[in-house]
């Protein structure tokens, strides 16, 4: 087993979203975390400082002598990702809309997907919608603001209720079947979504499937399909590092992480 460390990087604490799929798809690894919450969000940027943040990032962790590296932010991914695979020797796994499974598993209704405006507005979004457009309604749906408030620690309440509704304001509530969570970030808000729109709405995101792409691209050897234990959870197998807020933000991700490792295994 290469003993090195995976590295996942996002523009701020949302990436930590996808760190608790990768966990829980392959216990035991070892996890490096860098969120650039100094410069969160990336969303409201231009393509090209994207670029430079992230290249920096991934340079942060290639120090650090990663096997493997998450581009954790669909921002950062849609504006940045062939820059880092061009740069890198190891491989690079990216991030984009979930938009294959809520269109060819859903309930033919309209599907909304919350992303960036930079998300939705890069080529990379474009083709995805000019693949599944014909088989689906789909309304992109930029979110500003909606990281800031999740980069300050509210993921429920009012604030975000209040949010939900001015941005859904305008649209067919009853006809939407699918969202898709276009960034990292709003998965800290999923359960509040799902009571906004009860159960009858489905929420997706691309979590799940860039953690299974990870332990599909690392060997077989090191692979392994069994979900982490609560009392496996050894807290030596994560190192995080931020460049903003440091020890608030450290301590409020190691407990939500815990919390989500432990839960998810009942």
């Amino acid at each position: 087993m290469d003993k090195r460390p995976i590295g996942i990087f996002d523009s701020g604490i949302g990436g930590i979203t996808v760190l608790a799929e990768a966990a829980r798809t392959m216990p035991g690894q070892r996890f490096i975390y860098f969120g650039d919450t100094a410069n969160a969000p990336y969303g409201t940027k231009d393509v090209q400082r994207v670029v430079q943040l992230s290249m920096k990032a991934a340079g942060f962790l290639m120090d650090r002598n990663i096997k493997a590296l998450i581009v954790a932010c669909n921002t950062a991914t849609s504006a940045a990702i062939d820059q880092l695979r061009e740069a890198l020797d190891i491989p690079v796994i990216g991030m984009e809309p979930a938009l294959k499974p809520a269109v060819e598993t859903g309930q033919g209704g309209t599907v909304v997907v919350m992303a960036t405006s930079l998300t939705l507005r890069e080529k990379k979004f474009s083709q995805l919608m000019e693949k599944y457009s014909s088989r689906a309604s789909i309304i992109p749906m930029p979110c500003p603001g909606l990281v800031e408030l999740i980069e300050a620690g509210i993921w429920e309440g009012k604030k975000i209720k209040d949010f939900l509704s001015k941005r859904f304001s305008g649209l067919r509530i009853n006809d939407i079947t699918d969202i898709v969570l276009g960034c990292t970030h709003y998965v800290f808000i999923k359960d509040e979504i799902q009571r906004f729109f009860d159960q009858r709405v489905r929420i997706v995101d691309g979590n799940q499937g860039t953690a299974r792409q990870l332990r599909r691209i690392l060997t077989a050897k090191e692979a392994s399909g069994q979900d982490m234990l609560c009392n496996d959870f050894d807290q030596s197998l994560f190192e995080f590092y931020f460049s903003g807020n440091t020890n608030d933000t450290k301590n409020l991700c190691k407990s939500w992480l815990r919390t989500q490792l432990c839960l998810k295994t009942g």
